[in-house]
């Protein structure tokens, strides 16, 4: 199936790794050009250099999505350099579960207002477009109480809600915004093999919950997330797709 990204132009924050790493690797296989941020100016520059391999324009900077001004810095860099935007994936997350003020902080500077930040720098530029696209990552914890209830399962939360809001208020405007909610997702050097090696019982909790016998790829996350991002996925605005093999319990209305 094509997906229409062939020379479309996309930027993702925390590309370097993981599930935006995933993502930036699947736009530039259907020939998208593609932004990252992430906080590593080596890791920023391995992806950038990995992505261009693929033969599509690539641009990367090291920044903290803390720092609203490097934010909005670099999505006018990263549009500069790729001649325009088409598709914003905000996708850092904190990764604060602990229950004090500082995780509380972290998830709202993190999560929240860098996801905002980037929304309103890229808005401008996505009205230009002709298939505007904003895809937020969030999490299982934001729909359903689980072990990351507090400041993660809040804000992450609040992603999915402000994703609806900017759908309904974009709509007009031809800008579609949906979120997805990974459930556990395994991946090199991410927090569930920290967890294996560290906390081996709550990973042995936590891999029971999963029905289907597994975590999932950062990969197969990508595969929900550039659909949604895609052109193909016209009339899909201000949705919330689960991609949890059967994790949570929770009946989708």
């Amino acid at each position: 199936m094509d997906l229409g990204l062939k020379g479309r132009k996309a930027i993702i924050t925390g590309g370097s790794k993981g599930i935006g790493r995933a993502i930036a690797n699947l736009l530039a296989d259907e020939g998208c050009n593609v932004g990252i941020c992430a906080r590593n100016s080596e890791e920023v520059a391995a992806t950038v250099a990995a992505l261009k391999a693929k033969g599509v324009e690539a641009c990367g900077s090291a920044i903290d999505v803390r720092n609203g001004d490097a934010v909005r810095k670099w999505v006018a860099d990263s549009v500069e350099t790729l001649g325009g935007l088409d598709i914003l994936i905000p996708n850092v997350s904190a990764l604060a579960i602990e229950r004090n003020e500082e995780s509380w902080r972290a998830q709202f500077e993190v999560d929240m207002l860098h996801t905002v930040n980037a929304a309103e720098a890229a808005l401008p530029l996505l009205e230009k477009s002709d298939a505007g696209s904003i895809v937020i990552i969030s999490s299982v914890s934001g729909v359903e109480i689980d072990f990351a209830a507090g400041p993660y399962g809040a804000f992450k939360a609040a992603l999915i809600h402000y994703a609806k809001t900017l759908a309904c208020e974009l709509a007009g405007k031809n800008i579609r915004v949906n979120s997805v909610s990974p459930g556990n997702t395994y991946f090199p050097g991410g927090v569930w093999e920290m967890i294996e090696n560290n906390i081996p019982d709550l990973f042995s909790k936590a891999l029971g919950l999963n029905k289907m016998g597994r975590m999932a790829t950062a990969e197969e996350v990508a595969n929900a997330a550039v659909f949604l991002a895609s052109p193909i996925a016209t009339f899909i605005t201000g949705t919330n797709i689960v991609v949890d093999g059967a994790l949570t319990n929770r009946v989708q209305y």
